[in-house]
């Protein structure tokens, strides 16, 4: 019997040698929850049995997990989670029958369709929320996959671009210079050939951006007899012009300012409708009119444009994405969109201890667990979310090269014991034949 008896100590030892392994192996794994064998001796038991009996050895009554709180890692991801106190973030791996599984492992990505990942592809579970943040549906059969959207909102082609600005009435008539005594031709990319420009943002029907510029150029200057004065304004988009005669006229016509002796604009009285025009990369055509308003004038101040707004409407693109404590994901994009998209739903178990592990910090629930109790982030003990962190193994290495040497001695003396009894037994065979 003592040859079995330290048997059982030997795989007793190399069982508990191999639960501090992978303690040890794992102690960089984010979200690891270290292990410990509990062992528990073996007694013969029958009605007549003496009380004065030796053990049989030891045997393995279970491995469990400890759940205690790990270190701190700081990241730079607004993706990395971590839970500060109890719970397990939920996910759903559709890959494998729709399982739910619970994890501590916060290191979050995305996939190509912008939905929420684990490192074991398990989508990330959030509550359904309104547009204040509420949660509007509660309980594990209510969560969905966190999703993320790139973009935001409806586009809307620009239709009327509105222009306030104020002419120098000392300004020359380009044609007037010099080098333009063979001709005068305006070229946008001669600033010679105009006096000044104005530059705006408009929107094709994608919600794609185009520079809209219009160009001034003096055609006329006060004279004795005339005190009024004339401008030519010549309005881009992109690289092509448009016509101010609503049509799309080759060569482009340009709209006519005028103004009168006190630079008070006379004409044009209404918004300038151009041609319709599909610059360059455009989903379609743009059909623009521009309004000068009445406070457009000309004077002896500088060049200076005092209003410049147009009325289309982008696609928003994704600016950040903010998880708050309480587990609240907030997307924000660049046309000023804030949309909630749900909150981190947070599980708990009666019996943490056991689930069952799936590896990568990941574990699901058993009838010994008990069935996950889920909740807010914060919410009734449940833990509080940290962003730009990651929850490290709770694992102390120290502590596990003492039991890694413990493990070791335990196994060298069942060793002796076995060697022991060996030659116990060669010294009562040698007696006997003898």
């Amino acid at each position: 019997m003592s040859f079995y008896t330290s048997l059982s100590g030997l795989k007793a030892a190399q069982t508990n040698l191999s639960v501090v392994s992978n303690n040890v192996a794992n102690v960089g794994s984010t979200g690891f929850k270290k292990s410990r064998a509990d062992f528990g001796d073996i007694m013969s038991a029958s009605p007549f049995q003496s009380a004065n009996m030796a053990g049989s050895g030891t045997r393995l009554q279970s491995i469990d997990q400890e759940f205690s709180q790990g270190g701190i890692q700081t990241s730079e991801r607004g993706l990395d989670l971590m839970i500060s106190g109890q719970g397990f973030f939920v996910t759903h791996q559709e890959q494998s029958g729709g399982q739910t599984s619970y994890t501590r492992n916060g290191a979050f990505g995305t996939d190509k369709d912008n939905n929420v990942i684990d490192s074991r592809g398990a989508y990330l579970q959030v509550l359904p929320v309104d547009t204040t943040g509420a949660v509007t549906a509660t309980g594990l059969s209510a969560t969905r996959n966190l999703t993320i959207p790139q973009i935001s909102g409806t586009a809307r082609a620009t239709e009327r671009v509105s222009q306030t600005v104020n002419l120098p009435s000392d300004a020359i008539v380009p044609a007037s210079r010099a080098q333009y005594a063979n001709g005068y031709t305006f070229d946008r990319l001669d600033p010679n050939s105009y006096n000044f420009s104005a530059t705006s943002t408009v929107y094709d029907s994608a919600g794609a951006a185009f520079q809209a510029t219009t160009y001034y150029s003096r055609d006329t200057a006060p004279t004795e007899t005339d005190k009024s004065s004339s401008w030519s304004a010549r309005t881009f988009v992109g690289d092509t012009e448009l016509s101010a005669d609503g049509a799309a006229t080759v060569p482009a016509v340009a709209a006519r300012l005028t103004f009168d002796a006190e630079g008070r604009m006379t004409a044009p009285t209404t918004a300038v409708r151009y041609g319709a025009a599909t610059p360059r990369g455009a989903a379609g055509p743009l059909n623009l009119s521009v309004d000068f308003g009445t406070a457009t004038r000309q004077s002896t101040a500088a060049f200076s444009t005092t209003n410049l707004t147009q009325d289309g409407v982008p696609v928003g693109k994704l600016d950040n994405v903010s998880i708050g404590k309480d587990g609240l994901v907030t997307a924000t994009y660049s046309n000023g969109d804030d949309r909630k998209l749900g909150k981190l739903v947070i599980a708990t178990f009666a019996n943490p201890a056991g689930m069952r592990q799936l590896g990568d910090a990941a574990w699901t629930q058993t009838g010994e667990s008990g069935a996950a109790t889920v909740g807010e982030a914060g919410a009734g003990g449940l833990g509080s979310i940290s962003t730009g962190q990651l929850e490290t193994a709770n694992v102390d290495i120290t502590e596990e090269l003492v039991a890694l040497i413990t493990a070791q001695r335990n196994f060298q003396a069942n060793a002796k014991a076995i060697d022991t009894a060996n030659q116990m037994t060669s010294i009562a065979v040698n007696l006997r034949s003898s």
